[in-house]
């Protein structure tokens, strides 16, 4: 731990940027770890091939959806060796896998995947992720045979199922397990000698994940599923990053091939989005990190930024509002996450109905009662029809696995106060009832 704490601080010291981007970049994280009350946030920022470190480039983070982009990079490389092409079916490539589109059984190929426009969607409930016990094969089996919700080819729709997919046909064209290839292939030609595919072998330089919770942050663990790896569960540090980025902003033949199908703004291909003024990127996010990254080849610009909090839409201003200092428009504002505004709304929701319960024990109007009962029932039911609509997931996954902890408080004394509020009404009844025969 010593030891990376001098690193980084000798990084710190010998940062290339000039004095007054690198007080405006340490405002900007400093007001990022003071809204999102995350403990931990590393950036690495490279400017025409200089590179500077922010807080620990070597600890471990998971990057989240940026892993689409090593996985999109994989897939490449099998098409430039001319061992798949994009035209080639999934189904071919997966034996026994099917789609279907309109009840009929459809085609979905390689390019489609890679470009987000297979048909599949993020639905959690339509398409569910791996378990903890699945494999990418048994995960493929599992959701083959699903109907899509457009015809492949036609409409972009962001799915963590297509790099997953990915994943498999990289198993089944290569023979090698898909971590033994992205090693072989990707991580070992380009030095990422810290970034691996899943969990690391040295568990001790993991920046351990968090969970916010009634304005504060809790140590939050969750497993890496194996079923789940290509499109998200890759872990990697600043350092690591710092070279990936430098390489994809100066380019080669495969990287290349990638960013030709990056033209326009919203293209996206192989795990890369195409953003206006030339740059290009992918955020990330779990349940307990998250992360984004953006360069432009033109500018010779790149920032990442890893955070062990799940907080996108934050860190994501966090990465933009850095680029934009460093290439010279000035300073930007950090954006508030939709999980600390629930933080927010779910801490008041716990605090006010607590108030409701010992209202509720305390009162004997029977007015009073019914209103409390009926006011908290009503809400929570609300919330919960409405939560697995908005999100496209299970009330159980939004609660316990994605939302800020305050969310499970503040459902639980809802009920609690619709619970109690009936049972005084009840026994208010009872009292009076007897009253009256006495």
């Amino acid at each position: 731990m010593l030891k990376r704490v001098i690193l980084s601080l000798a990084l710190l010291m010998n940062s290339v940027l000039p004095a007054n981007v690198d007080a405006g970049i340490n405002s900007l994280i400093d007001d990022f770890k003071s809204q999102t009350k995350c403990g931990t946030v590393s950036v690495v920022v490279c400017d025409h091939g200089d590179l500077s470190y922010y807080g620990d480039s070597e600890g471990l983070y998971q990057i989240g959806s940026m892993t689409k982009s090593f996985t999109g990079l994989a897939v490449q490389k099998l098409i430039d060796g001319k061992v798949i092409s994009g035209d080639d079916k999934v189904s071919d490539l997966i034996p026994g896998f099917t789609a279907y589109y309109d009840s009929s059984v459809t085609d979905v190929t390689v390019t489609d995947l890679l470009m987000q426009r297979s048909g599949f969607t993020n639905n959690e409930t339509d398409y569910p992720s791996a378990t903890e016990d699945m494999t990418l094969k048994e995960w493929a089996e599992s959701i083959s045979g699903k109907e899509l919700k457009s015809r492949p080819g036609t409409e972009y729709s962001y799915s963590n199922v297509n790099y997953n997919l990915l994943g498999l046909i990289i198993e089944n064209v290569t023979g090698l397990s898909y971590r033994e290839y992205i090693e072989s292939e990707v991580l070992e030609p380009m030095g990422l000698e810290s970034t691996s595919a899943g969990m690391p072998d040295e568990t001790n330089k993991i920046i351990r994940g968090s969970r916010i919770g009634f304005r504060t942050v809790w140590d939050y663990e969750v497993p890496v599923r194996e079923g789940s790896i290509p499109a998200g569960y890759f872990y990697s540090n600043t350092g690591d990053i710092g070279k990936w980025m430098s390489q994809w902003i100066e380019g080669g033949q495969d990287m290349d091939a990638v960013m030709s199908h990056l033209q326009e703004k919203g293209d996206y291909y192989a795990g890369w989005e195409r953003f206006e003024d030339d740059v290009t990127g992918h955020s990330g996010g779990t349940p307990n990190y998250s992360s984004r990254i953006v360069f432009s080849r033109s500018k010779g610009i790149g920032v990442c930024v890893l955070t062990n909090l799940n907080v996108a839409a934050t860190t994501d201003s966090l990465c933009n509002s850095i680029f934009d200092e460093v290439s010279g428009k000035g300073h930007g504002k950090i954006s508030c996450d939709v999980w600390t505004v629930f933080d927010i709304i779910f801490t008041l929701v716990t605090v006010a109905g607590t108030a409701l319960i010992v209202v509720a024990i305390v009162v004997r109007k029977k007015g009073a009662l019914v209103s409390i009962g009926a006011a908290s029932a009503l809400l929570l039911i609300l919330m919960l029809i409405l939560f697995p609509v908005i999100f496209g997931a299970g009330i159980k996954e939004i609660t316990f696995t994605w939302a800020p902890v305050s969310l499970a408080f503040g459902f639980a004394v809802l009920a609690a106060a619709a619970v109690t509020a009936f049972i005084k009404f009840g026994l208010v009844r009872i009292d009076e009832g007897r009253a009256k025969t006495g």
